[in-house]
């Protein structure tokens, strides 16, 4: 079966690559396992002079990496050209970072001496969305390969241009050969990659039900899982919130890559005394957005695909058939590509689409709350819990509801949601669990190993 490369400007084929068979992924598995016995033996400083190297070929390649994303899944090259930077800057957090994750700890105990190291584990498979085909990749494989480990990629079938790219940035960098290893195989073939043994564990950014299928393949094999799922993030603004800030921060968290993010602004829920104003102004804003060729200066280009813009437009049309009201957009636009417009719903409501359901596109969904708890109430009305954004003046109240209110693995106040390097990214409930990044992700994949010393 072939994994097929699609522009979704135009709808035209770009590439059309072969599924590896499955003697092909054995050898492979075989090939990143002999290298990694010898990589987890090699010195910390030299993994990280690669990871150096590794800037460097980003910052070389911005460009062309850039023009590949805009090409295979239609993200604006601006926004593409930023994703390549916040590779680059996951990179050198490590390179700066990680002799201090990985090292040993002394721990007082009853024994003459007792410490705690850091051991990789073997190999990592990592299976990984389209949506960000670049920083999805690195911020798992960086801090699991400069652990010690290897990394098997199961990219999304039609962005096997951008897998092959990233496999050979790690050759570019002079990381070992078959330390990072892309395997071009359909979803439907996995299962059998995660039950192999030479498999330690296994990591996946996409939708729950993907995430629960994952799991438990892997539970029976007991291999631990980070799961990185869907998301219906609240975002909350309350009666003494900066409207124009707010409004500027649900736009700036919604229409990045035409809505097609987990951490996306989903549902904006405003207090009664603010709604209208909130209304208005995002009308007035959002007017002035431009949709278009990712290749020129436009605020969002086309949907990943005809299938999940038209999955998208029924959510929409079934949530204004259940009373919701459309202010912007809603309209299948005639022109060739997968192009949906921003699109502004208003009084939406527990029990239809735009609120129960994660709209994976560039629509916005304005619901009104009676009051400030009424407002944390409805956020959390939602089965995920991955991102959330508390709106108010009053800094103290903003980072108490966060803390202690809101059902999110990440809480930002007077912003919107973003992973960052620095900081620990992933979600409860059914948005997953486990995390990314800072120095959580790094101990994710490693052996916390207790050494204790008798002295006799």
């Amino acid at each position: 079966m072939a994994l097929i490369s699609i522009n979704p400007s135009t709808g035209k084929e770009i590439q059309s690559y072969r599924e590896i068979s499955n003697i092909e992924v054995q050898n492979i598995l075989e090939e990143v396992t002999l290298l990694q016995k010898n990589w987890s033996s090699t010195d910390l400083d030299f993994r990280l002079e690669c990871l150096n190297d590794m800037i460097g070929v980003l910052k070389d390649g911005k460009r062309e990496y850039s023009q590949l994303m805009a090409r295979e899944m239609g993200k604006p090259v601006m926004q593409a050209s930023g994703e390549i930077e916040k590779c680059i800057w996951l990179c050198e957090y490590y390179l700066n970072n990680a002799k201090q994750f990985l090292a040993e700890k002394n721990i007082d105990s009853d024994t003459h001496k007792c410490i705690v190291s850091f051991q990789p584990i073997g190999l990592v498979l990592g299976i990984m969305p389209w949506n960000f085909p670049f920083w999805q990749v690195f911020r798992f494989a960086i801090p699991t390969i400069i652990a010690g480990n290897g990394a098997i990629l199961k990219h999304a079938s039609n962005v096997q241009g951008c897998a092959i790219a990233i496999e050979s940035c790690f050759t570019k960098a002079g990381f070992p050969e078959n330390i990072f290893r892309n395997i071009s195989i359909t979803g439907k073939n996995v299962e059998n990659v995660i039950r192999d043994s030479r498999i330690a564990a296994v990591t996946i950014t996409g939708s729950t039900p993907v995430g629960r299928s994952v799991a438990k393949t892997a539970g029976e094999c007991l291999k631990k899982t980070v799961l990185e799922l869907g998301g219906s993030d609240p975002y909350l603004v309350l009666d003494d919130a900066d409207l124009d800030k707010a409004v500027i921060a649900c736009i700036d968290g919604r229409i990045l890559n035409a809505g097609q993010s987990c951490i996306s602004a989903k549902r904006i829920i405003a207090t009664k005394s603010v709604y209208e104003k909130i209304l208005k102004k995002l009308q007035n804003r959002l007017s002035e957005k431009i949709m278009g060729d990712p290749f020129d200066k436009v605020d969002i280009g086309p949907m990943i695909s005809i299938q999940a813009r038209n999955e998208v437009h029924d959510q929409v049309i079934r949530s204004i058939n259940a009373g919701a009201s459309l202010i912007l957009g809603g309209v299948v636009p005639q022109a060739i590509g997968a192009f949906y417009p921003i699109t502004l719903l208003a009084g939406v409501e527990p029990g239809m689409p735009a609120f129960d359901e994660e709209l994976f596109g560039p629509v916005f969904s304005l619901t009104m709350a009676q009051d400030e708890d009424h407002a944390i109430d409805l956020g959390n009305n939602t089965p995920f819990g991955l991102g959330a954004a508390v709106f108010t003046e009053n800094i103290e109240k903003g980072e108490s509801i966060s803390k202690t209110r809101v059902d999110a693995g990440v809480c930002f106040v007077n912003d919107f949601v973003k992973s960052d390097p620095r900081l620990p990214f992933g979600g409860i409930k059914e948005s997953g669990y486990g995390r990314e990044l800072s120095s959580y992700g790094m101990m994710e994949f490693v052996n916390i190993k207790t050494v204790a010393i008798s002295n006799g």
